[in-house]
């Protein structure tokens, strides 16, 4: 027997809230905030397809204080420098900036509530690099 991740859980302390956090998740990956959540909830969740883990957001009482241990790498479904002008639009910040010639490399982002994410080539992108 084994088993599946089932969520992937984000600490979320204040001044944060779990809903407008999981609202920003819900735009950088294009899904929705579960239908049975709301504003003020202690835990709000994403409405991930079946069979797929889902981000899910508790309301901690003490903020992060170290870097993460797990993070996740996020591969674009357009270019990589587009997506990451369109997550700094969702609020997103720019911690770490690995990008290289021949769109190769990645960024590192913090959401609003500080959590650290990637972002890296588009499969796209990795394929045309490969190709010269």
């Amino acid at each position: 027997m084994t088993s599946v991740v089932r969520h992937i859980t984000f600490d979320t302390a204040p001044p944060h809230e779990p809903y407008d956090l999981c609202e920003f998740w819900g735009r950088v990956l294009g899904l929705p905030v579960h239908p049975a959540d709301a504003p003020g909830d202690d835990e709000v969740a994403l409405d991930a397809p079946e069979g797929h883990p889902t981000l899910l957001f508790v309301r901690v009482p003490d903020g992060k204080t170290v870097k993460n241990r797990v993070h996740l790498d996020l591969e674009p479904s357009q270019r990589r420098d587009d997506e990451v002008a369109r997550v700094l639009e969702l609020g997103a910040t720019i911690v770490d900036d690995r990008r290289t010639s021949g769109s190769r490399g990645w960024v590192v982002f913090a959401d609003p509530a500080g959590n650290e994410f990637c972002l890296e080539t588009s499969a796209a992108e990795r394929t045309a690099s490969s190709a010269r």
